[in-house]
């Protein structure tokens, strides 16, 4: 591109964190934001002097000037969103998960590839400082051959907005999945999910979905290098964790058991504290600041904060990457095929719970014949 890529932000509850990121980048311009509710957008939008202000998405789509929009908008909203953004022309993020169900999962790869432009999940746990200590772990021989992978997400979910209630856990399962299928190096191929445990019919109504917990065993590929996902939701005493385990040939790594206990890095039988490191200086040095701090903090927070801890960095991260997807003309890393494969395991895996256990092949979103 010639110029800035031109951002509109879809969504100003956790999509407010990446404003400043966005103004700061400097490849890109903060142009727009788009909030339902005008005195919430109008005090975003003055807070930050973002200039363009919508209350329509439609209308924000239908500005000429802007580039690329990035939605953080409610899960059932994201795939419709997506797709009425890469027709309209524009580059797309899209917080997690990519859809709820495989059609709208097939319509958003198809919508992407008829486009020509870039789509981005934007999943935090592969930019999170955690994942990319690991990652460099595994690529200086620390780790060894890795042997297998082990992924969860435990958070209650009370409290959140009504969509949420009742949502089967495995529907939100990228937070689990994206770190194990990332380190394997391996889109997934087959799942077997077992449902367990029960919530209350109440909320097993919204969406018949009876499990506490799910938790499923995923083949990969690539075929040498399996993995287990556990997810749950609602009415299972647990302190918030997102979380994975590698285990390796010379070394395992274990994600701390309860918050602040420490990350442990087993080598050989010799279990050590492993101390995580920032990757700040993987971004460009306006924005390299966000990997610790952001918008939310004491005095102005948001859920995600409170329980997430700030998505471990991962904020300027994903920005960082989208921009640079699209000024170097290339598919971002986490793009729609990508997406496609890490959401569908979330949904083919409570097919199967569902159905008993029964394993489930994931779609092959790679091809025309899905």
């Amino acid at each position: 591109m010639t110029h800035q890529v031109r951002v509109g932000i879809v969504g100003l509850g956790f999509g407010a964190e990446f404003i400043p990121i966005y103004q700061a980048h400097p490849d890109a311009e903060m142009l727009a934001l788009c909030q339902r509710t005008a005195s919430a957008l109008a005090e975003t939008a003055d807070r930050f002097s973002v200039p363009r202000r919508y209350t329509d998405i439609r209308e924000m789509l239908s500005d000429p000037d802007i580039d690329a929009v990035h939605i953080n908008t409610p899960i059932p909203d994201h795939a419709a969103q997506s797709i009425a953004a890469l027709e309209a022309g524009k580059h797309v993020a899209c917080t997690v998960p990519m859809a709820t169900t495989l059609d709208e999962i097939r319509a958003v790869v198809a919508a992407a590839k008829a486009s020509g432009r870039n789509y981005m999940m934007m999943e935090t746990v592969v930019y999170s400082r955690e994942f990319l200590h690991v990652r460099s772990l595994v690529q200086d021989g620390t780790i060894g051959r890795i042997q297998f992978l082990r992924g969860a997400h435990h958070q209650e979910m009370a409290g959140w907005p009504g969509y949420w209630e009742g949502l089967p856990p495995m529907h939100y399962a990228t937070h689990a999945v994206s770190p194990v299928l990332s380190l394997a190096g391996s889109l997934a191929e087959s799942v077997v999910c077992l449902g367990s445990g029960r919530i209350s019919d109440e909320l097993a109504a919204h969406y018949g979905s009876p499990f506490a917990v799910e938790t499923a065993l995923v083949t990969t590929r690539q075929g040498v290098v399996g993995a287990e996902v556990a997810r749950s939701l609602f009415e299972t005493a647990r302190e918030y964790v997102e979380s994975f385990t590698v285990f390796g040939e010379h070394a395992t790594f274990e994600w701390e058991q309860t918050q602040g206990s420490g990350h442990v890095l087993h080598v050989g039988e010799k279990p050590e504290p492993l101390e995580v490191r920032d990757f700040a200086e993987l971004l460009p040095a306006e924005i390299a600041q966000f990997t610790t701090h952001g918008v939310y903090g004491e005095d102005n927070e948001h859920l995600s904060f409170v329980q997430g801890a700030g998505h471990g960095g991962s904020h300027p991260h994903l920005a960082h990457e989208f921009i640079r997807s699209i000024v170097e003309e290339r598919p971002s890393a986490i793009d729609a095929e990508t997406a496609a494969n890490w959401t569908a395991v979330g949904i083919c895996a409570h097919e199967s719970a569902m159905a008993g256990g029964e394993r489930v092949r994931i779609p092959d979103f790679t091809t025309d014949e899905q």
